[in-house]
């Protein structure tokens, strides 16, 4: 027999132990505590409160006052008299989606942040507000909860372009992917430094660089190209249609580009990073083919495989004195050429350091970053 039962055992059971009494809980850990109860009881099987202590780590005290949450936030928490355990109905919980808890989770913290205007992915307000459809089906307590954890996670992209009026280009080029239709462009290209006409059939969308990209063969290149979305000028959907080479991927389009520019030949970079900076390069895989190899003084060789040098070398800049490269010769004479370039703006440049600085400000030479300042590279 099954139906809708006050919970087994007393109201208010004595603790198991004093660390019972002690443990704090956040809200974060209460939540998904949840999460996975109602993921168990929504499985079809009955589960009684000792199982459930088991599986989730605390005691029958806690998984009563558990279970007393859920059934009063609406959730239809039913007792199985045969079988002595506690299920729900799976109708009864995010019928249309048949996403885990979990899963549902997920989905409404990435949209909320990723959907948000200004600060989300490009063209994906919508996102935000699916997220918000989803939220609006759960239990109030859950939603609560939600709203708690939701204002402790932050995702912050990096700067991204501004995109000005070029959302109904994105639309059409997702367009012409889904119906094979070729599409017209006029395109702003900065390899040409003009503007030119071509006719896309676009393979895959991307965003990558601050950017969206539409990756396709062109027609007045006769191969397969990259296109900038916020570049594209204007944009129009024909009748031609196209079909995608089966055997076409990015992975392959891009070889073992350092990003996004494949070149020749390809080489085996060597860069050598010292010890202010090293951990930091370490702690991120920039490329698939890197190789690390850290040196007595602290300082780390960086070994990476790519395609072209002219992508790496704008990376390598970045780290400024801190960064040496070993190998390819070609790339140091680059690097240098741009050391040189950079030299001779700065010495005459118009824009010199005044005699007389500000009031109050100092003259003293710039400190080299704090432990502090190189967390947050």
């Amino acid at each position: 027999m099954s139906g809708r039962m006050p919970l087994r055992g007393r109201e208010s059971p004595q603790p198991d132990s004093i660390l019972d009494c002690m443990r704090p809980m956040s809200s974060v850990g209460k939540i998904r505590r949840l999460l996975q109860i109602l993921e168990y009881l929504q499985s079809g099987r009955r589960y009684h409160t000792g199982e459930l202590s088991e599986f989730v780590g605390v005691s029958k005290r806690t998984i009563f006052r558990d279970l007393k949450v859920l059934q009063e936030s609406g959730v239809q928490l039913l007792y199985d008299e045969a079988e002595q355990g506690y299920w729900i109905p799976p109708s009864t919980f995010l019928p249309p989606t048949d996403l885990t808890v979990n899963e549902t989770l997920s989905l409404l913290l990435l949209g909320e942040k990723l959907g948000s205007s200004g600060v989300g992915l490009p063209f994906h307000a919508a996102a935000r507000d699916a997220s918000m459809k989803l939220l609006a089906n759960l239990p109030p307590i859950m939603r609560n909860h939600l709203s708690d954890l939701s204002d402790h996670l932050q995702i912050t992209l990096t700067p991204k372009h501004q995109f000005t009026n070029a959302q109904e280009n994105y639309q059409l080029v997702l367009e012409a992917i889904q119906k094979r239709r070729k599409i017209r462009l006029k395109y702003d290209s900065l390899a040409e430094k003009a503007q030119i006409s071509t006719l896309v059939s676009p393979y895959q969308v991307l965003f990558q660089n601050r950017s969206w990209y539409a990756i396709g063969r062109s027609s007045l290149h006769k191969e397969v190209r990259t296109f900038h979305v916020g570049r594209i000028l204007e944009a129009a959907l024909t009748d031609d249609t196209y079909e995608i080479p089966p055997r076409f991927t990015l992975k392959k389009y891009f070889g073992n580009a350092w990003r996004m520019i494949r070149e020749e030949p390809e080489v085996e970079v060597v860069v050598r990073f010292k010890p202010l900076v090293a951990r930091n390069v370490s702690e991120v895989l920039w490329h698939s083919s890197q190789q690390l190899e850290w040196n007595d003084d602290g300082s780390l060789n960086f070994h990476v495989q790519v395609a072209g040098i002219r992508e790496i070398s704008w990376w390598i800049l970045g780290y400024g004195d801190q960064a040496e490269v070993l190998a390819p010769q070609s790339l140091r004479e680059l690097i240098l050429g741009h050391i040189d370039k950079m030299a001779a703006t700065y010495r005459g440049s118009s824009h010199a350091a005044p005699e007389n600085p500000i009031p109050g400000q100092s003259t003293a030479k710039s400190k080299p970053p704090t432990e502090r300042d190189r967390e947050h590279r």
